[in-house]
């Protein structure tokens, strides 16, 4: 099951200095439609939305990108609290995941998704053997995505359209359990001296490459 959305965290979408005021003309002037937020209208919108949910109730943006979401999902595994996880909700979310998945513990820091995992699905699963039991179930193809020996370079492979991206830890990557799994093991190309690059920046550079083999570019530009 998924976990349920909360309410707004206090200092979480408090007005910053983005957005745009009340509706110009005053109620008599406000736009038709069930999808505004009266309150919105009235008091003007200072989420982190883009222009074209400016004074959308909630739950009519969800309903907007859920008929436009990709068929991929995003796992991130969660054994040590990793504060990645806020940064792959967010990055699933400019790149409309179908969902994230958080294996093993529930909680997470949500700081990173800068209220983004409001508008995204988020499911919890305990165990890797249950998270890889539902993947098969929905007929995706689970992708691990770690520098390991004998991963196959992420810029050459064809990423299947229904599939499942994963990601471990940020210390020590894919658990034993996910790597044999896996349909697939995926490395990103690094020419430097660190050894890998954060969960949270392989995340973003995985999702897009999936979106440059599948995604409509133009769409994704029209904002």
């Amino acid at each position: 099951m998924s976990d349920a959305t909360p309410a707004t965290r206090p200092g979480e979408d408090e007005a910053p200095a983005h957005g745009v005021g009340p509706w110009p003309g005053g109620e008599a002037a406000w736009p038709a439609g069930d999808h505004f937020d009266p309150e919105l209208l009235r008091e003007g919108d200072r989420r982190n939305v883009v222009d074209r949910y400016r004074y959308w109730r909630h739950e009519a943006i969800v309903a907007d990108l859920d008929a436009l979401r990709h068929p991929f999902h995003v796992a991130i595994e969660n054994w040590q609290h990793d504060l990645n996880i806020g940064s792959v909700v967010r990055t699933a979310n400019a790149f409309a995941a179908r969902g994230v998945h958080i294996v093993g513990n529930r909680r997470w820091n949500r700081r990173g998704a800068m209220v983004t995992d409001r508008y995204q699905h988020v499911t919890h699963h305990p165990t890797v053997e249950g998270f890889v039991a539902w993947a098969h179930s929905e007929g995706l193809a689970v992708i691990g995505i770690d520098n390991l020996p004998g991963s196959v370079p992420l810029e050459t492979y064809s990423l299947p359209r229904e599939c499942v991206l994963v990601f471990g830890q940020e210390s020590v990557g894919l658990t034993d359990a996910v790597r044999q799994a896996a349909d697939a093991t995926l490395a990103i190309a690094q020419y430097g001296s660190t050894r890998s690059i954060n969960a949270g920046a392989a995340a973003a550079i995985a999702m897009h490459a999936w979106v440059a083999q599948h995604g409509d570019i133009a769409a994704g530009h029209a904002g």
